[in-house]
């Protein structure tokens, strides 16, 4: 027990899970009266990995105790019934009227591997096809994949929103994000938001290169990439304010699209994934269209009006030309990608209006004949 106690005292290991670069609280502060203050440093890294190891077996954890048994369980019920309902209607047509079962027929559950398992009693009823085997079991996989997502989404922009709330910012005030740089004092739950949304990221590059790959990978890829510069280089150069702002932003359409797909991947209703569509290419276009390019607009024609160029590191002055620079381009490159992104959700709406096919992905991998629309 001694032991234990000294290896989690050990200084290499407190890094890993508690905050580093504690500060005296300051004594004007503008937000977060209450809490521990903190700056910005390398060692932040190693809460990061301790961060992205949760996530990892969170996302396991949820995927293989939650919703994938409760997608098998609700398709294979699914199935059955409408197996059931299938040999009523071939026993009403050949003229059966005693409406009782001649014999007891097998429905099978998959047992992970794709090999039929179990049996129930049914009313003449066959077993799924090796095709139906392969389609329910892409769809149990896929329903909790998308099911991580919508928790995760869901907490951490609930969480964003709480810190946004706190911090002196408004969304539509482009000044308040820029007035008494530089921030270098982190309030804990500012520092907390922005290691746990670097984690994430960096997570969801392994995740992503670790499955099949889609049609917008490159895309993809590009976009994490350059929302972790984007997160880092605000962290590190203390434009936490801007970031705190943008990652709320970012969050919120996530929830709606993988829910989307959940509905879809359950066939609960077709209606109710169309609608949830809707809601997610409303909030899209809200966010990341208008909200979002109002701050990209903020970054670069208000900031340098209250900012002063100077390279100060111990002042935690950090703003050149060059490098506020840098900041600008991303932030458009970022954008351009999710105009792109935007093009394909409206062809999924426009197939929606125009045909009876529902909400499907124009961009799915060759494999995946279901529906899969844009992830972030």
């Amino acid at each position: 027990m001694n032991t234990v106690y000294a290896l989690a005292s050990s200084p290499y290991l407190t890094p890993f899970y508690t905050l580093q670069y504690p500060t005296p609280t300051p004594e004007n502060t503008d937000s977060f009266h209450d809490s521990a203050y903190y700056t910005a440093g390398k060692l932040d890294i190693c809460l990061v990995i301790t961060i992205i190891a949760i996530m990892a077996i969170l996302r396991d954890a949820f995927r293989l105790l939650i919703f994938e048994p409760f997608a098998r369980w609700k398709l294979f019920r699914d199935l059955r019934r409408r197996r059931q309902a299938q040999a009523l209607e071939e026993k009403k047509f050949n003229g059966s009227t005693n409406g009782q079962a001649k014999s007891n027929g097998h429905i099978h559950a998959t047992n992970g591997n794709g090999h039929p398992n179990g049996s129930v009693n049914g009313n003449g009823v066959t077993g799924p096809t090796p095709k139906e085997l392969r389609q329910l079991n892409h769809k149990v996989l896929r329903f909790a994949e998308q099911g991580w997502s919508v928790v995760y989404y869901t907490l951490q922009w609930s969480f964003g929103l709480y810190v946004h709330y706190n911090l002196p910012t408004r969304m539509l005030d482009p000044t308040d994000l820029w007035v008494a740089y530089p921030h270098k004092h982190i309030a804990a739950p500012v520092k907390i938001y922005y290691l746990t949304q670097n984690a994430f990221y960096l997570h969801q590059i392994l995740v992503i290169n670790a499955e099949a790959r889609r049609k917008d990978h490159i895309q993809m890829m590009s976009h994490h990439i350059i929302t972790i510069f984007l997160m880092v280089g605000s962290y590190f150069c203390d434009f936490t304010r801007v970031g705190c702002v943008i990652m709320v932003l970012m969050d919120c359409c996530d929830i709606f699209l993988p829910l989307a797909k959940m509905i879809r991947y359950l066939e609960i209703s077709q209606l109710l994934c169309d609608m949830t569509f809707g809601v997610f290419m409303i909030s899209w276009l809200i966010t990341r269209h208008i909200l979002f390019n109002f701050v990209i607009y903020s970054t670069i024609y208000v900031g340098p009006q209250h900012l002063q160029w100077l390279w100060d590191q111990d002042g935690g002055h950090y703003v050149t030309k060059n490098v506020y620079g840098v900041f600008c381009v991303l932030l458009v490159a970022l954008e351009l990608i999710q105009v792109g992104w935007f093009w394909l959700i409206c062809k999924v709406v426009w197939r929606v209006l125009t045909t009876k096919d529902g909400a499907t992905d124009v961009r799915s991998d060759d494999e995946d004949d279901l529906s899969e629309a844009k992830e972030d």
